[in-house]
């Protein structure tokens, strides 16, 4: 289970854009959190991915507590977690080669020996090409881009994937790529999945239930 228990956060303490907000996420299931930009489900979505401290709540993962954020997190919770961002190009390297980009976990945690097979299995899952995975961000397209951060978060294998607003600025044959790549992940791996976004009909059809971001959000 991942849990998020009253969590409270933002960036000025005296106006955070979380209150007291609530939520679970089991082990296998798919969970939509809608609402409108800058409502605040990018920051409790990062608080969820222990890249975000909040002022008060915890958040627990398998049972528990996170004992730390961002790099002083144990390495345990912090790759238990998967994220895809909304904008790849402000979550890649631009100096790494896709192929670098995708294989950074795999070497900040000692896996060095797992990168060649690890690599070449993800990029064929996600689309890539022998050739693309050979191209820096800026000689690729955000769509391909987007293939490469969605396989860099697949690569340690998490049991929680969260996915920010993953297919905002994909076209539409890119947005159902990815989110099937990440439902058959999810039907190998039996990952948890929190899918963060303001389209509604996607996330009614990606998710077994969608949480509506209100004070504090309702489950649908």
């Amino acid at each position: 289970m991942l849990e998020l228990d009253t969590i409270t956060a933002g960036y000025d303490r005296l106006r955070p854009v979380v209150r007291e907000v609530s939520l679970t996420l089991a082990p296998g299931e798919a969970v939509g959190l809608l609402g409108p930009s800058g409502c605040g489900k990018s920051t409790l979505a990062k608080v969820a991915a222990l890249l975000h401290r909040p002022y008060a709540g915890r958040v627990v993962i398998d049972g528990e507590p996170a004992r730390g954020w961002r790099h002083t997190a144990p390495r345990a919770q912090r790759t238990a977690i998967g994220v895809v961002f909304q904008q790849p190009r402000m979550s890649a390297d631009p100096r790494l080669p896709l192929r670098d980009l995708i294989a950074e976990p795999l070497r900040a945690t000692g896996r060095r020996d797992e990168v060649p097979a690890r690599v070449g299995e993800l990029a064929d899952t996600v689309g890539l090409t022998g050739e693309l995975l050979g191209r820096r961000p800026h000689e690729v397209s955000d769509g391909q881009l987007q293939r490469a951060c969605l396989a860099r978060a697949l690569v340690l294998r998490p049991r929680w994937l969260i996915c920010d607003e993953m297919t905002a600025m994909l076209d539409a044959s890119t947005t159902a790529a990815l989110v099937a790549v990440v439902e058959e992940y999810r039907a190998t791996e039996g990952a948890g999945l929190l899918a963060v976004g303001h389209d509604r009909i996607l996330l009614e059809r990606w998710c077994d239930r969608t949480v509506h971001w209100q004070t504090p959000p309702t489950a649908a």
